[in-house]
């Protein structure tokens, strides 16, 4: 098991200024995290191998394994030609991820940001076979060179436990798992500790955050809150924090046998290093003192 950090959990800092990505890493490396998943906001290496050389090198100097890197997707496209121009535009990423030793890859499979009839089981039955194909096209790709390709539980469409195996089943390559997160379940209304259980066992790697929740008749008022599918309440927290059972959801994850990342997201409205540092010494203390 190791503990470490998403780079988006310092995205406010890196877009205010004060920290770039490799002072993110620094950053990991000073507060005693063993990897950093790379998530490209507020940087890009896909066109800048200079700064993907330098990513690398600096977490090799600091002992930092460089865990995953994740990126938007959309294989739901309107034309052959604009799907296949998808697939080619993530081949990229995957050659860079190759560049700088990475061996998992998150991609999503459809537009993060939908309207609310595109959230439905009836936009994914719709479109599943390219959701398939072009993630069977990405994980044949990858496979070359000993990456394994994931789909997350994220993007308000193929987030629950029951719509991520469906796609992993369909797909069927043994380097096509999925970036489980045990928060994400949540936006979709899905009970997390739910989703875990059933979906631990197709992990490459796990991300652990939290929410605070209220119902969509309970108002919270002003605050990072979003809407969930059902329009309940959501906002990000430290993780331990939160009203996600961390606790019971980290007995699951060990007692399955993963033994993998463990890559903290903070997205909560304190100030992030802050979130990141505590939420990091959470998991550590929550893996060690869990008993299965």
């Amino acid at each position: 098991m190791k503990v470490g950090l998403s780079t988006y959990s310092l995205v406010k800092k890196m877009r205010a200024g004060h920290m770039d990505v490799l002072d993110v890493i620094q950053w990991v490396a000073d507060n005693g995290g063993e990897h950093v998943e790379l998530v490209p906001y507020e940087f890009t290496v896909v066109d800048n191998p200079e700064l993907a050389d330098q990513i690398k090198e600096k977490a090799q100097q600091l002992g930092l394994e460089l865990s995953a890197y994740s990126l938007p997707a959309n294989f739901v496209q309107e034309t052959d030609e604009a799907f296949y121009a998808e697939v080619e535009r993530l081949k990229q990423h995957v050659d860079i991820v190759n560049r700088m030793g990475i061996k998992i890859m998150r991609h999503d499979v459809t537009a993060f940001t939908l309207p609310k009839e595109d959230m439905t089981i009836h936009y994914f039955n719709e479109h599943f076979d390219q959701l398939v194909k072009g993630s069977q096209l990405l994980a044949d790709y990858a496979a070359q060179f000993g990456i394994t390709t994931t789909i997350e539980n994220h993007g308000f469409n193929v987030q629950t436990s029951d719509r991520v195996q469906q796609v992993i089943h369909a797909v069927n390559r043994p380097n096509f798992k999925t970036t489980l997160d045990v928060g994400n379940f949540l936006c979709i209304d899905e009970e997390p500790l739910v989703g875990v259980k059933k979906n631990i066992l197709y992990a490459a790697t796990v991300h652990f955050k939290d929410f605070y929740t209220r119902p969509y008749f309970e108002n919270p008022g002003a605050g990072e809150w979003f809407r969930t599918v059902n329009d309940n309440y959501i906002r990000g927290a430290i993780v331990g924090h939160g009203d996600i059972n961390i606790r019971e959801i980290m007995k699951t994850v060990k007692s399955s046998g993963y033994d993998g990342y463990l890559t903290i997201e903070f997205e909560g409205m304190e100030d992030c290093e802050v979130g990141s540092k505590i939420g990091m010494d959470n998991v550590r203390r929550l893996w060690h003192e869990t008993n299965c």
